[in-house]
């Protein structure tokens, strides 16, 4: 039976190009909430994004994990953060002015939403000015980081999706202390974690925490900075779009976001709890 489930927000729950999850969406959740299970989104955003994203059903996001996983949230109570180092974030700016074609996003997590906290972090002015204007993701910028540790943050990269993954390498390499991963197959982004740390990690707090076991967690992804939660559980979900990365990692496999298939599962999900069972789409 599953009694948990933590799933990707963009491209997964909310197919692309949607505003917020729509309300059969926010419906499934609302059922399998009804049936005594738990929901939690496993996101890239802030927690400010939620509101928006579920059309402030705060019962929606209660639980979920934030910034990557980066902002653990139990029932409304934040239970543990794995902050990244202001420091090495002011050496990755540098090496990101550097390269030209990069430059470091910051987000305050804890004001606004992730389309007004953003702003971009570089030493050089001239960089900054042309990432302003290329990207249009920061409505400001500034030269370094004052704080010692920060909880949000990613990468603006300019070229093909080939081009990317040669700044994402040669990233890997320079800093270690450091994990950067795709959060979409088609966003010009980087995310950045703590190495070791990510999506998964912070489904297995939550499950602690709610004394659930893996087996009964189940986990809905699309791209490769959900990888490490697909790979966590038993029963990991992948959506019809997602790549095929996610695709060979999951046990199972349900229809593309744009048709809502997870909404579709959500429900399926709570009809099996009432009997203990498992949903119709795990079932071989």
């Amino acid at each position: 039976m599953i009694k948990l489930v933590m799933t990707d927000l963009d491209d997964t729950l909310i197919a692309h190009g949607l505003p917020r999850a729509t309300d059969h969406a926010i419906a499934g959740v609302q059922a399998m909430i009804a049936a005594g299970l738990h929901f939690g989104p496993v996101s890239g955003r802030i927690p400010n994004d939620m509101g928006w994203m579920f059309d402030h059903h705060k019962e929606c996001y209660a639980t979920g994990a934030y910034c990557n996983g980066q902002m653990v949230y139990v029932d409304g109570e934040l239970v543990h953060a794995e902050p990244l180092s202001g420091e090495e974030l002011n050496r990755l700016a540098a090496v990101l002015a550097d390269t030209g074609r990069a430059i470091l996003t910051m987000f305050d997590v804890w004001e606004g939403d992730i389309n007004t906290a953003g702003y971009f972090v570089s030493p050089d002015a001239a960089h900054a000015e042309r990432m302003l204007s290329r990207f249009g993701a920061a409505k400001r910028w500034v030269k370094r980081l004052d704080e010692p540790t920060y909880l949000k943050a990613n990468i603006h990269v300019e070229g093909t999706r080939e081009e990317q993954t040669q700044v994402r390498d040669m990233l890997r390499d320079e800093f270690p202390t450091m994990d950067f991963v795709f959060p979409s197959n088609f966003a010009p982004l980087l995310d950045i974690l703590p190495h070791g740390w990510n999506k998964g990690s912070a489904v297995k707090v939550i499950a602690r925490e709610l004394g659930i076991t893996l087996d009964e967690v189940a986990t809905f992804g699309d791209s490769e900075n959900d990888l490490s939660m697909i790979e966590a559980v038993p029963n990991a979900v992948a959506m019809g779009n997602a790549s095929d990365l996610i695709k060979r990692a999951a046990r199972w496999e349900i229809g593309a976001s744009a048709d809502d298939a997870e909404a579709d599962a959500l429900f399926d999900i709570a009809a099996a709890a009432k009997t203990g069972s498992m949903p119709s789409f795990m079932r071989d």
